[in-house]
Parts: structure tokens; C-alpha cells; sequence
């Protein structure tokens, strides 16, 4: 199931600009603390480095992904997950535009 709407939030408004804007996010609060970031990748191949363990799911479009250590490239389209390591990082190709919610663990 793919997520449509988060209630409760505080957002920050600022944006989170990478790889000169081929990545937007904005960071996000739920009511009981959790933090979230919620953006889009535009067409581009990139490297992302990742501090907490996190998990990303795709709300619209589709991204190829691979994780750290693998060679294997995997697909992930509107209502699809995928987990990545603490202090790791992954590799992705965006053709179209990557919509996602970014759920830190």
C-alpha cells in the first residue's frame, strides 16, 4: 500500500538540496518524535551515504537500487520498500522521477 497523506506533522520548510537539486527532501516530525523526510529524484545515477539505518518507499515512480557490497540492481515502484544498512550506502538510477518517504530507523 502506498502512502497518500501523513496527518500531524511539523515540517521543516527548508529544503534538503543534493547533487545540485537532482534530490529534494524535507524533513518532517510525527507527533510522537519520529523523524521523516518526504522528496524526489529526479533522472540521474547517484550515490547516497546513510548515517542512521533508514527505509525507503516509494509513493510514485520507480527507482533501480543497490545496496552497498552487492552488484545485483533491484526495482522499486509506488508501494515498494527497501532497507538500508546504518553507516552504509546505496547506489541509485532514476530514469522518470523517484517520489519517496525516507523512514529512518
Amino acid at each position: 500500500m502506498t502512502t497518500e497523506s501523513i496527518q500531524g506533522v511539523t515540517l521543516t520548510a527548508k529544503a534538503n538540496v543534493y547533487f545540485d537539486g537532482k534530490c529534494v527532501s524535507h524533513s518532517f516530525t510525527l507527533a510522537d518524535g519520529t523523524k521523516k523526510s518526504a522528496g524526489v529524484v529526479l533522472p540521474a545515477t547517484l550515490t547516497f551515504g546513510t548515517a542512521a539505518a533508514e527505509i525507503m518507499e516509494c509513493v510514485a515512480g520507480s527507482c533501480e537500487y543497490k545496496l552497498d557490497g552487492s552488484d545485483e540492481w533491484k526495482t522499486s515502484a509506488p508501494g515498494e520498500r527497501f532497507q538500508i544498512p546504518a553507516n552504509s550506502k546505496f547506489d541509485i538510477r532514476v530514469t522518470d522521477s523517484y517520489h519517496y518517504i525516507c523512514h529512518y530507523a
